[in-house]
Formats: C-alpha cells, structure tokens, sequence
C-alpha cells in the first residue's frame, strides 16, 4: 500500500508545475492543447464533488509532467472517441444543461520508462484541453470500439 502522509505536497508540487504549462502545440491534433483549470480538477474529482482516492490522484499527479511531453510530441493519437453529452454551461449569468458533442482523443507512449496514457478533451468547437493522465498497463481493454467502412460496394473490389 503507498503512502498517502505526502499528500498535500505532492499536490502542491503538481499544482506549481500545471500552472506553468499554459499550452502546447500537438502535432497529432494540429492544434493547440490548453492546460486550464478543468484538467487539473478532473485529476482530483471524478464527477461533480466526487473526490478520486488519494493513492490515484499521487499516481496522476507523477505522471503530469510526462503528460506535456507526450501532447508535444506525439504525431498520432492511439484512441478516439466522440459522443453527445448534457453539458452544463453558463448562459447570462445562469447555469443551464445543454446537449454538445465531446471528444476525447487518448495518447499513448512509452516515455521516461513508464507506459502512460494522456487524455485531451474538446467540447463542441470549444478549445482542446488537457483532460486527464493514467497509467497505461492494460491494453485488454477499449470504451466503444467503432469499426467503420469506408466501402462503397464489394471489399475485394473497393
């Protein structure tokens, strides 16, 4: 079991260290890849007021600064995903839910010895964001695993 009495400066410590990523550019996404106050949230609440338990928010909190490294330099992403969601956004001075469509594409590489997976999120056409980074030792399993054709007619002749 890992210890958890070195919470608070850990998280101080990847606090400190999200704060100077701002953005970067992913060659992946050809766009710009934002790390704002979401990302960093989402690594310590699983939903609304959910708190992840201390030994996984430490093992996120390890893995940031691979995290940029990985949105920088990757030319591929390894997963996508794209689905309709209830999302609550501020309207004059409201909070209201509204349908918009999130991507999520995932990130994965072998970096510093460690196998990590780095999330980015986009809602609608908002900005690409940080979204999350996890350890990546399973590759037994994959959210909704789409097989699209591109056929018109026959495979053997297309």
């Amino acid at each position: 079991m890992q210890d958890i009495s070195n919470y608070q400066s850990i998280r101080k410590t990847a606090e400190s260290l999200y704060k100077t990523m701002g953005r970067i550019r992913c060659p992946a996404l050809d766009d710009v890849v934002h790390f704002n106050a979401e990302g960093f949230n989402h690594l310590m609440y699983k939903g609304e007021r959910k708190e992840r338990n201390k030994i996984d928010q430490i093992t996120k909190f390890k893995l940031l600064s691979k995290a940029k490294i990985i949105i920088g330099l990757s030319t591929t992403y390894q997963e996508y995903d794209e689905s309709m969601m209830q999302i609550k956004k501020k309207r004059h001075k409201k909070i209201v839910v509204e349908p918009a469509t999130v991507r999520y594409w995932g990130f994965v590489a072998i970096i510093q010895g460690f196998r990590v997976k780095t999330i980015v999120r986009q809602i609608g056409n908002g900005q690409r964001h940080f979204w999350s980074v996890i350890p990546a030792w399973r590759t037994d399993h994959y959210r909704n695993i789409r097989r699209i054709s591109m056929a018109k007619g026959s495979l053997g002749e297309d």
